[in-house]
């Protein structure tokens, strides 16, 4: 038996905040035990931004619904369709009066507060309204230019569309 054999690895923390009583953000979850402790906390949809991880091979049999949406934290403007798929799937969840969403890349503070800004915009939300409500609630939260052009480019892709 080697010195690592009687180690026991501890589940990286969650770190997430709740922006309204319904949407969350925040960091990545990393572990089942992790998505079993979101699962208790009313989570019911995961939105997961992060390249790195693909959330849906732990959150089988949990109960929670994960759409892996990768993208890179890497400062390029990010396409309308990317944002779109998080917006469908949320806007989706939502029409279920329980579910709650928790959106995500690896720390919390690019990819997944630009998915949970594009949400809240497509459904009605003034742009500096939303990053200010999210902001207030997560405030590591940062909203870079080229992201911000992104959701501005995402929703002026819905408004030709009539959407």
């Amino acid at each position: 038996m080697d010195d690592w054999d009687s180690v026991e690895l501890a589940d990286p923390p969650l770190d997430y905040n709740w922006v309204t009583d319904r949407l969350a953000v925040g960091a990545g979850i990393w572990t089942r035990r992790n998505v079993e402790l979101l699962a208790r906390d009313g989570i019911t949809h995961v939105v997961d931004m992060q390249a790195e991880f693909d959330d849906s091979l732990i959150a089988d049999g949990t109960g929670i619904r994960v759409l892996w949406n990768p993208c890179d934290d890497d400062f390029q403007e990010k396409p309308p369709h990317l944002l779109r798929r998080g917006v469908e799937f949320s806007a989706a969840a939502l029409r279920d009066p329980r579910a709650r969403v928790y959106f995500h890349c690896s720390a919390g503070v690019h990819r997944g507060p630009m998915m949970l800004l594009a949400c809240l915009a497509a459904g009605g939300m003034d742009l500096v309204q939303a990053m200010e409500l999210i902001r207030q609630s997560r405030p590591e939260a940062d909203f870079p230019d080229v992201y911000r052009r992104s959701v501005i480019r995402f929703l002026e892709t819905l408004k030709a569309e009539g959407l």
